[in-house]
């Protein structure tokens, strides 16, 4: 067992657990943390893929009573079928859009220096929101109609940028849209499942040759520190959200972005970028 490779597992699970649901981007600092790691070649990218289902499972698990009840009710349910018709329509921009131009974004944008700048430029979305006077038409998700879900999905679909984040596409513009910040939030979990679950999927069928049993230590190590993260780390926002703005994440997105703007552009970190 490669201790060395284990650790690096560990460190980019959390990474994923902490980042995917808070508006600073998972993509972006897997980007990153990959590079620093010097695991950003193809076997590094399906596992920073992959871990996604552990950050998938930690939000099934904190609403796993509410999933029940819509599951459940599927057919019978007026609630449940409206939610379930929401995230499919929110769920198609980003999937329609990735299909097409998935490739040629990950040729020209999966580098450190396009993600820094998307950092920089998404806080300043942020930072713009933030100070707009928002009327809420929508206090929880299952007010939501499906033009709200039309609505959402565009929004995410921006997060095929990396650098941008899925979770603040969704949330701040779910806000813009007349969701209130706890509604927006949820939704945003809501939708990261099929998501998130459909790319696992896809990924790790495409580059199925690329998995080995030998890297399975690896596989179980990076989901459960990114489950274990991404658990704590959504509980921790739903509490945040309830007397907090999302300015702090923007001011972070600044910082970082420009931290690694200024070690390629000093040749302090070799950074993979052109």
């Amino acid at each position: 067992m490669d201790i060395i490779l284990l650790l690096k597992a560990l460190i980019l699970g959390v990474v994923e657990g902490l980042t995917e649901f808070l508006p600073i981007s998972s993509t972006g600092h897997l980007i990153l943390a990959g590079d620093l790691l010097n695991f950003n070649d193809d076997r590094g990218k399906l596992f920073e893929i992959v871990i996604q289902s552990g950050a998938i499972l930690a939000v099934v698990w904190e609403y796993r009573e509410r999933l029940a009840r819509t599951f459940a009710g599927l057919g019978r349910d007026r609630e449940a079928n409206r939610l379930v018709l929401n995230l499919l329509i929110a769920f198609l921009p980003l999937a329609v859009l990735g299909l097409a131009f998935g490739k040629a974004i990950k040729a020209h944008l999966f580098a450190p220096i396009p993600v820094a700048t998307a950092f920089i430029l998404g806080a300043f979305v942020i930072l713009w929101a933030e100070r707009k006077n928002h009327t809420v038409r929508i206090e929880t998700v299952d007010e939501m109609r499906p033009m709200d879900a039309v609505k959402m999905g565009i929004a995410q679909a921006f997060a095929l940028i990396p650098g941008t984040s899925r979770s603040g596409s969704t949330i701040i513009g779910g806000m813009l849209f007349g969701l209130s910040r706890k509604a927006a939030t949820e939704f945003s979990f809501f939708l990261a499942i099929p998501t998130l679950g459909v790319a696992t999927v896809y990924q790790v069928y495409k580059e199925r040759a690329l998995l080995s049993a030998d890297d399975l230590g690896m596989w179980i190590v990076g989901f459960i520190s990114a489950f274990v993260s991404a658990f704590l780390c959504v509980r921790w926002l739903l509490r945040y959200i309830s007397s907090h703005d999302f300015v702090p994440f923007a001011w972070y997105r600044i910082a970082f972005g420009i931290v690694v703007l200024a070690t390629w552009h000093f040749g302090l970190v070799e950074w993979t970028a052109h």
